[in-house]
């Protein structure tokens, strides 16, 4: 049971079953599948106990033939022995959480938490070794030795195939661009270069070719050239942008 650090829990707990002693059983994977197919208050295998004078107690199981047959494709041993081992410095216990009520009408006032029991002993559940648990482990060991992906030859000429080729860093710039909705800021010297490379070619520009020239958004670019810009208020080039005196190294018949 896990809660919020600091704060109490919204059921209670249930310790009625508290001293009830139980055992827990690790199962083989392909009998967890089958029991999960199973349905509910079916038989699923029946637990054999033998005590012989002067031997360890021998627990076995077997498996119900309802259980066997969920899958008849799917051939699975019968027979298993469990191998006890006690649960020593360790306390561990089965919880259930009881929900009374519809799903329309769960309150948590009315959750309650159940300790079912304490566990005394652990055991493992161990097929008997014979021709069916060989056959199945030899499968398994084919199924594993599969690998994923294999070279496949084609005997004819595949029409849709269009192979896409890409640097990492573009793809990894596309997506990023992709999910933050917006361009990019680059740093703002390269910004200045890409500017004055561009005024080199021409002593006016409006906004919109400056972004597609730089690929700025269009309020980070503005800031930049307010620094080496001025912005024509009058006619001719109104509403055009050419670089402050300072920055201008235009011959003559250069200015256009």
């Amino acid at each position: 049971m896990s809660t919020n650090e600091g704060k109490a829990p919204k059921c209670e707990l249930d310790l009625t079953n508290a001293r009830r002693a139980v055992w827990l059983v690790k199962v083989p994977k392909y009998i967890a599948k089958k029991w999960e197919k199973a349905q509910n208050n079916a038989e699923v295998g029946k637990l054999r106990i033998t005590k012989t004078r002067g031997q360890k107690t021998k627990l076995t199981m077997a498996l119900s033939d309802a259980t066997l047959n969920i899958d008849p494709h799917e051939k699975i041993p019968k027979d298993h022995e469990l191998q006890v081992s006690t649960v020593t410095n360790q306390m561990l216990g089965v919880f259930s959480h009881d929900i009374p009520g519809s799903a329309d009408e769960v309150s948590s006032e009315n959750e309650k938490l159940l300790l079912d029991g304490r566990i005394v002993q652990k055991m493992d559940c161990r097929p008997v070794v014979d021709n069916c648990y060989m056959k199945l482990k030899s499968e398994s060991i084919k199924k594993a030795s599969v690998p994923e992906r294999r070279v496949v030859r084609l005997d004819r000429i595949v029409q849709n195939f269009k192979p896409v080729s890409d640097h990492k860093h573009n793809i990894e710039h596309k997506e990023r661009k992709k999910a933050e909705g917006k361009k990019c800021r680059d740093d703002k010297n390269a910004v200045l270069d890409q500017l004055f490379s561009a005024f080199e070619k021409h002593q006016y520009y409006n906004i919109k070719d400056l972004v597609k020239i730089t690929r700025q958004p269009v309020g980070y670019l503005k800031e930049v050239m307010k620094e080496v810009c001025d912005y024509n208020m009058k006619h001719p080039h109104k509403n055009m942008w050419e670089l402050k005196k300072e920055y201008r190294h235009y011959n003559a018949g250069e200015q256009n």
